[in-house]
């Protein structure tokens, strides 16, 4: 197998999540919660990869693999912590534009590293110490809140950066359990490691958020139903992403899968302009910047 093979499933990953999040957004304003268009995501990815694994056990001399005992707990508690990640960078993108909700949520490769420095004491050098003070000076700027008069607001704390930095700190522990779960499935075969944790890792998103919905947005469930067709197309790319996702997970440590993710910066800029027609201030694409020169020192000096 390539060794470089990671790489190339991390940028077809974030070209998919690219293009979900952007349909996404899309649902967001309209008709559907935030909760409802995490949903969507999951629900209509669900009996597609149930389909899809249906087909190709019939069909193959493959069977399935045999687990070891932490697989439901890395994958199950990986998918929750992606639920509300999704749900944060949903809510980022109902108060600030597409291009900054993206960036926001990358603040997950910086915070990957504080995770690990207070879960399991992997210890900081001064480089790497400043490389994250850079990045934190990146969000500052993005956190800069500007009010409808044209003064800007410096309180680092308002429901933007909260929601961007909640999100980078959930999907940097769901990636970390995605690894970990992959890496409890017994089998040389790595497409089949990373599309089994898949479709557990769905099947498990959607039956939570069903019963979620049921009971507390009962009225969510339909509306999204109704959104179905933009929902497929959710669906479509959520599966092509978190497949890739999972496949480069399981090749290469999480936190260098995470960063070559970043370019997904640049395709959301695209998007925003091209697509959403949003402008982008100086200071955001300073910020921008920032964050992006810090993930990437980061991991080169870890």
């Amino acid at each position: 197998m390539a060794p470089d093979l990671w790489i190339v499933a991390t940028l077809f990953a974030a070209t998919f999540q690219t293009i979900r999040f952007t349909l996404q957004k899309i649902l967001a304003d309209g008709n559907l919660s935030p909760l409802g268009a995490t949903y969507s995501r999951f629900i209509f990815a669900a009996p597609l990869i149930s389909l899809f694994s249906l087909v190709f056990l019939a069909t193959t001399d493959v069977s399935i693999p045999y687990l070891e005992g932490q697989f439901l707990l890395f994958a199950v508690g990986g998918g929750l912590a992606q639920i509300l990640a999704t749900v944060c960078v949903i809510l980022v993108f109902k108060s600030r534009n597409f291009a900054v909700g993206i960036t926001l949520k990358k603040t997950e490769v910086i915070l990957t590293a504080l995770v690990g420095l207070i879960l399991i004491g992997e210890g900081v050098s001064t480089i790497s110490m400043s490389l994250i003070c850079l990045g934190g000076l990146g969000v500052f700027f993005l956190s800069k809140k500007v009010t409808s008069v044209g003064r800007s607001n410096l309180n680092f704390f308002n429901k933007s950066a909260i929601y961007g930095l909640s999100s980078g700190l959930l999907f940097a522990i769901s990636a970390v359990c995605y690894r970990s779960a992959t890496l409890s499935v017994v089998s040389d075969l790595v497409y089949l490691r990373s599309g089994f944790t898949l479709l557990i890792v769905i099947l498990s998103q959607s039956f939570v958020m069903t019963v979620w919905l049921a009971l507390f947005e009962p009225g969510q469930i339909k509306l999204v139903w109704l959104e179905r067709k933009k929902g497929f197309w959710v669906g479509v790319t959520s599966l092509g992403g978190s497949f890739f996702w999972f496949t480069a997970f399981t090749l290469q440590n999480a936190a260098y899968v995470k960063a070559v993710g970043q370019i997904e910066l640049i395709f959301s800029l695209l998007i925003t302009t091209l697509f959403f027609k949003e402008r982008i201030l100086n200071r955001e694409i300073l910020g921008m910047l920032l964050i992006g020169i810090s993930a990437l020192g980061l991991i080169l000096v870890v």
